[in-house]
C-alpha cells in the first residue's frame, strides 16, 4: 500500500485544513483532486517560498471572510423560518424537511446557503418549531429557529 504524500494546503478544504498548513494525505486523493484544482502543492522549498509570499494575502482574505460569516451568522440568528409543508391531520408531515428545503427558503430570504451547511440531527416530520444548526464558516455556526406550519 501507498505511503501519505506530504502536501501544503493553498487553498482551504474542508475537513481537511486551511491554506498553509502542512497535510498528508493518500496520493490518489493528492493526484486527482487536490493537484489538479490547485488547491495543495508537493511540499518543496520553493512552495514554501511561494506560501510566504502569499501569507499575508490569506490571511486578509481569512480574516475578511470570518467577518462576513459572523455577520449572516447573526442575521440567521435573528430569523424565524417559517416553512409551510402538508401534513395529516395528526400534524404528521408528509414526507419530512430536509436540508435542501430549508437552505431554498434561507436563500429566498436572501441568504446564499448551501444545504450541505446545512446540519439536522433528525428527521423533521411533524408540525412545531424546530432549531436547526447552519455552518457558516469553520468554525462559525449559527442557530436557526424553524417554525413548520401546515400548508
Amino acid at each position: 500500500m501507498a505511503k501519505n504524500i506530504q502536501l501544503i494546503m493553498l487553498e482551504d478544504v474542508e475537513n481537511l485544513g486551511l491554506a498553509g498548513e502542512e497535510v498528508q494525505v493518500a496520493p490518489g486523493y493528492a493526484r486527482n483532486y487536490l493537484l489538479p484544482r490547485g488547491l495543495a502543492a508537493k511540499a518543496t522549498p520553493g512552495t514554501l517560498r511561494l506560501l510566504a509570499a502569499r501569507k499575508e494575502k490569506i490571511e486578509a482574505k481569512r480574516a475578511a471572510e470570518r467577518a462576513a460569516a459572523t455577520e449572516i451568522a447573526n442575521k440567521i440568528v435573528a430569523l424565524e423560518l417559517e416553512i409551510a409543508m402538508q401534513a395529516a391531520a395528526d400534524d404528521q408531515l408528509f414526507g419530512s424537511v430536509t436540508p435542501r428545503i430549508i437552505a431554498d427558503n434561507l436563500n429566498a430570504q436572501g441568504f446564499s446557503i448551501e444545504y450541505t451547511k446545512v446540519q439536522i440531527e433528525t428527521p423533521i416530520k411533524t408540525l412545531g418549531n424546530f432549531t436547526v444548526v447552519v455552518k457558516i464558516y469553520h468554525d462559525i455556526k449559527a442557530e436557526l429557529k424553524l417554525n413548520i406550519v401546515r400548508a
